[in-house]
């Protein structure tokens, strides 16, 4: 994946019109041509909300948008064959498509039925607050619009470990479904609130080998039917990790193809428990760098109070570079989201070089950075908000360093908490590549870096264009090189 970018090509408030395929299917070229690799798309299939859902409420993974359920036929993004036509047109342009799964909840039953549960302590789903008794829950899957097309299995309570609503008593709560698989949750690793199994919706399962087949003959089905080429693992630290070394193990061994994967393990403050999936998985998959991304957001809240060379500090990149997806914002980080942790305006560019222009990590574009967008909502205290977020005018230029100039050995200049820099070399497959990089949260400054005796007399300029002088390296291969305050400059040979 040698300085291969991905995108992810969507957002939370992209309109639901119908239009998201489509829009890739006419901008994949484009997207090759400044330097994305790879496009992850959100989840196909059609949620409970129908052509209103973004997807994250799974209802049925075989409904690409073909079947008249939840209120449409469509999904949010468009039909089945406006899918399978844009990732294949995003192929055909060069590019892979990874696409965005959810396997631990489901929602909008069609029926319901009569079980026996326990009533949980929301804040420790490990302690039980009621004894057992009979609800009323939706957990009958029928999909009576596909009317067993594809698939003819039906998903009841046995297939589910708990939920979130008794429709007899009209009562929210969390419930533990208890059924032949054992009493409680699933093993997870994260012990937030006690157990962390329990997310949202109806909980699948994964203890139940019928429910693990179906989703094993599900994950054949969609790859062939829509020919993506690696996964988004949504919410996996709520699932069993062996559920996964189960599923990827048949997919990669049964179509022959090692199909990259990145699971979403959103703990931005704790690495550890990264480490910890990625060794319970045998590295399996890569993991979204949450910490990193948690500390672009405090470095863009705290201007020139960060300390910039601890950027790093407790990053799954600087442990792990081979398995770690960087990235500056998501879908879940936007404003107005519940894990609501943007990087400010200002900070953008400096973060994008951070991930960019370096040696370690597979780094993530967000759709609104190209883009732009434009969305009202509520945010956590009730009140309604709009938001206008701008393009990030300095990525197609990141991009285009990362795909011609970031090539090499890198030597780092991390010593001042205001300024702080590397250099790299370049290598012989690519003509003029090297590059310089500076970075300041403060005043203007600048450094003495070395980019290496080759470069002896040359004339550097700033890519950015955020510096206008120019720099000449020094017979011993070194530049005093220049950022403007609050700024990132990238040096380059001129010419």
């Amino acid at each position: 994946m040698a300085n291969y970018t991905m995108m992810q090509f969507f957002e939370w408030y992209y309109p639901a019109d119908g239009s998201l395929w489509n829009h890739l299917k006419a901008e994949a070229e484009h997207l090759k041509k400044i330097g994305i690799d790879t496009v992850w798309i959100p989840p196909a299939y059609k949620g409970m909300n129908g052509n209103q859902s973004n997807g994250y409420d799974a209802y049925d993974l075989y409904d690409l948008g073909e079947f008249d359920q939840k209120g449409s036929i469509a999904t949010k993004y468009g039909t089945k064959q406006e899918l399978i036509d844009a990732v294949a047109a995003a192929q055909n342009a060069g590019l892979q498509v990874y696409a965005d799964i959810v396997f631990n909840h489901r929602g909008g039953a069609d029926e319901t039925e009569i079980f026996i549960v326990r009533k949980v302590n929301p804040a420790d789903r490990n302690e039980f607050i009621s004894e057992p008794y009979e609800i009323e829950g939706y957990t009958k899957f029928t999909f009576p619009g596909r009317k067993g097309k594809y698939s003819k299995f039906i998903w009841d309570f046995h297939c589910f470990s708990g939920l979130d609503f008794d429709a007899r008593a009209h009562e929210n709560a969390i419930f533990s479904i208890q059924n032949q698989y054992g009493e409680g949750w699933q093993d997870v690793l994260s012990d937030e609130n006690g157990n962390y199994d329990f997310l949202m919706h109806t909980d699948v399962d994964l203890r139940n080998p019928s429910v693990r087949e179906e989703l094993k003959r599900w994950g054949k089905w969609f790859i062939e039917t829509v020919g993506i080429n690696g996964f988004r693992l949504d919410a996996i630290k709520h699932i069993d990790p062996k559920f996964f070394d189960e599923w990827l193990d048949y997919l990669r061994a049964e179509l022959g193809h090692e199909f990259f994967t990145v699971g979403e393990y959103w703990d931005p403050y704790d690495l550890g428990s990264l480490l910890a999936y990625i060794g319970a998985t045998d590295g399996r998959m890569s993991l979204f760098d949450a910490p990193l991304q948690g500390n672009f957001h405090k470095a863009s809240k705290e201007g020139n109070r960060y300390d910039l060379r601890t950027i790093f500090d407790n990053s799954l990149v600087a442990v792990n570079p081979a398995l770690a997806v960087t990235l500056v914002e998501n879908h879940d980080t936007q404003p107005l989201q519940s894990l609501e942790q943007p990087v400010m305006e200002w900070f953008r560019p400096l973060a994008y070089a951070l991930i960019l222009l370096r040696e370690g990590g597979y780094p993530c574009v967000f759709y609104t950075d190209l883009y732009g967008s434009t969305y009202s909502g509520k945010g956590s205290d009730g009140k309604k908000y709009n938001v206008k977020l701008k393009i990030t005018d300095e990525l197609e230029a990141l991009l285009h360093l990362r795909k011609h100039r970031a090539y090499g050995l890198q030597r780092d200049y991390f010593d001042h908490p205001n300024c702080i820099g590397w250099t790299r070399t370049g290598d012989q497959e690519h003509a003029n590549s090297g590059c310089a990089v500076l970075i300041s949260n403060s005043e203007s400054g600048n450094k003495r870096m070395e980019m290496g005796k080759p470069f002896a007399a040359k004339v550097f300029i700033d890519y950015l264009r955020h510096v206008e002088e120019e720099v000449t390296v020094g017979h011993d291969g070194f530049g005093d090189f220049k950022v403007a305050a609050g700024s990132v400059s990238v040096w380059v040979l001129k010419g």
